[in-house]
């Protein structure tokens, strides 16, 4: 059975986040990032904005820019004329999403060489055969490279995880000779009524962009998921440090699929994503745990949010 359904069988159901970008919860996504209860997209953007010129310093000019979780690809784009990347690798779940903004960037930067790749990078990240060809083809497989993760994203993956995706990172930048490093944005803890309604905001569009999961999930297992039969839960816990969605069923209902079914009670819940927030020390701690070396951090005034740069080793050895 896939991973979607046996997360549905489980005691405590459970569907990873990634299922929440179809083409339409991109664009819900997008959405999400401008409204005004949102803060971290535009704290990361003024944050970026301020703190260009010691990024510049510090990442190599002339390297491959591998955005993870690419998207749209405007925060990458807005980091072109800082960093001068000689490639730009747009990795994303969201294939038709990706491929229409890959054309739309073209547009606008014709003359870098870019390659978008479909793929879930949420288990397992390294760069695809097609990938690498490609780089080679370019003689490119050995300049430089800055996995950008923006967007706090990362917060997605418990602690665990995480280290896990940042040693992957560390060691895909440490493949070049050249050396690079990992730019991130990471979301820090801060007052319980400013992040829950980050994640739960009056408009509503976090609320559809959850239960849009549904839809995806439907289109995926072929289930009957009925979307108007649960609501969207988010709340801050604590002792975790972390954000956490859910959604709700309203009633009691069974769900279908072939070969299996599943019976939620009124006030069940599927937890779909978790947010985990965290403090510059302990990032900076798993950073170093990961392989990466000399990180920094920029903030905003409000100490909401942080980028880090963190270095490879330029001999290739991490």
């Amino acid at each position: 059975m896939s991973e979607l359904g046996q997360g549905l069988l489980r005691a405590s159901a459970k569907v990873s986040p990634k299922y929440f970008y179809d083409s339409l919860g991109s664009r819900l996504f997008d959405a999400i990032t401008v409204l005004d209860e949102y803060y971290p997209t535009r704290t990361e953007a003024a944050i970026f904005e301020s703190a260009v010129a010691e990024i510049s310093e510090l990442a190599p000019a002339g390297a491959v820019l591998i955005d993870l979780g690419a998207g749209n690809c405007a925060k990458a784009e807005r980091l072109f004329s800082i960093l001068h990347p000689a490639a730009y690798l747009a990795i994303d779940i969201s294939s038709d999403f990706l491929h229409h903004a890959i054309q739309s960037l073209g547009q606008r930067h014709p003359e870098l060489p870019k390659l978008g790749l479909g793929m879930d990078f949420s288990t397992c990240f390294e760069l695809p055969e097609v990938a690498m060809a490609w780089l080679e083809e370019r003689g490119l497989a050995n300049r430089p490279r800055i996995v950008f993760y923006p967007g706090s994203s990362i917060g997605n993956f418990a602690p665990e995880e995480a280290l896990v995706l940042l040693r992957q990172a560390q060691a895909v930048c440490a493949a070049s000779e050249s050396g690079g490093g990992i730019l991130i944005g990471v979301d820090r803890v801060k007052p319980r009524p400013v992040l829950e309604a980050a994640y739960d905001d009056a408009l509503g569009v976090t609320a559809a962009f959850n239960r849009n999961l549904l839809r995806h999930v439907n289109r995926i297992l072929d289930a009957d998921f009925d979307l108007g039969s649960w609501k969207h839960v988010a709340f801050f816990n604590e002792q975790a440090s972390r954000i956490e969605m859910h959604l709700e069923s309203l009633r009691d209902q069974t769900v279908r699929w072939p070969g299996a079914e599943r019976q939620f009670c009124a006030g069940e819940r599927i937890h779909t994503e978790n947010s985990y927030k965290w403090d510059p020390p302990r990032f900076e701690a798993l950073l170093t745990q990961a392989g990466f070396i000399s990180a920094q951090h920029w903030t905003d005034a409000d100490q909401w949010f942080s980028i880090f740069w963190a270095s490879v080793r330029s001999d290739g050895l991490g």
